[in-house]
């Protein structure tokens, strides 16, 4: 019974790894807030829940995107 739950267990985490789930809705979500904000904006509530399925989906490059957002623009190289 023991080894029949964890080869259950084991396929279904497989499953979840090919589908992918967390990756979808990350990509969604950040589809969503780039190209599709005008119909987001119209309740903070969701736009917080856009911010928190990226917070959640992909939290390395959220936090980042949040700490240099409102960093100067990089210069141009020079000319020469």
């Amino acid at each position: 019974m023991t080894a029949l739950a964890v080869l259950a267990a084991l396929a279904g985490g497989y499953g979840l790894g090919r589908w992918r789930p967390w990756m979808r809705l990350g990509d969604w979500a950040n589809w969503q807030l780039r190209f599709h904000l005008a119909r987001w904006d119209r309740t903070r509530l969701r736009l917080t829940t856009l911010f928190v399925l990226l917070l959640a989906t992909d939290p390395v490059n959220t936090v980042r995107a949040w700490r240099h957002r409102n960093d100067p623009p990089t210069p141009a190289p020079a000319a020469g």
